[in-house]
């Protein structure tokens, strides 16, 4: 119901009326089951437009960071991620890694859509990265298809560090779905992980056109942010 209330009546008419989002592909979101979206990753706001211009409700995995907040802003976030229907995830590896896939594949298991950013963060540049193969790996063990979509002009509207949207459109492109049942079973070979997550990524790129660099966009960050100032 506050999910309902959040799309329909608080946030969501007052975006689009704003920044009239435009959708292309709308039909390859499967109507009924179980499927990954797998998104490029621009910006902060791409977490709000996609479920916004969906049909049916779907879940993002969203960084532990914006649920443990301070404060009024604090508390305004978490209610926002969770009144549009996030869950929050730790990325630090190991253990908590693990525990964001079962998180998502429990969001599989009901039969829902989860929406996965397959880059593991936002681009610092613009450019497309690396995937990680945790989508991959729920995408073979939940048996469900991945659905490849590109954010348009997000960076441009809000790019990192900025607070405060510029009044500009946006949209998104969606991709037909990819179908791995060729690899069922196969979820414990890390060579076939590997190649579903690249061909994930050459579908982002074929779609939306960015450039592509073969590297993880967690380490070109790491790499900006030794740089000395």
């Amino acid at each position: 119901m506050f999910y309902w209330l959040m799309k329909y009546i608080v946030i969501g008419p007052l975006v689009k009326a704003i920044f009239r989002p435009w959708i292309i592909g709308r039909k390859n979101v499967p109507a009924h089951g179980a499927a990954i979206l797998a998104s490029n990753h621009l910006s902060f706001a791409d977490s709000i437009f996609l479920p916004l211009m969906l049909e049916r409700p779907m879940t993002f995995l969203a960084k532990s960071d914006y649920f443990t907040g301070k404060g009024l802003k604090g508390w305004a976030t978490r209610l926002f991620f969770k009144g549009t229907g996030q869950l929050p995830i730790d990325r630090s590896g190991g253990k908590a890694s693990e525990a964001s896939l079962n998180t998502g594949l429990q969001v599989l298991g009901k039969g829902d859509l989860l929406g996965i950013y397959p880059e593991g963060t936002r681009s610092p540049d613009g450019k497309l990265y690396r995937a990680r193969t945790g989508i991959a790996r729920m995408a073979l063990e939940a048996r469900v298809p991945v659905v490849p979509v590109v954010m348009v002009d997000t960076d441009t509207m809000m790019p990192i560090g900025r607070r405060m949207p510029r009044i500009m459109r946006v949209g998104m492109i969606i991709g037909e779905p990819l179908d791995f049942s060729r690899f069922a079973g196969m979820e414990g070979d890390r060579y076939i992980l590997r190649s579903v997550a690249d061909e994930i990524t050459v579908a982002l790129q074929r779609l939306g056109q960015q450039e592509y660099e073969d590297v993880y966009a967690s380490a070109v960050k790491d790499r900006l942010a030794k740089r000395p100032a």
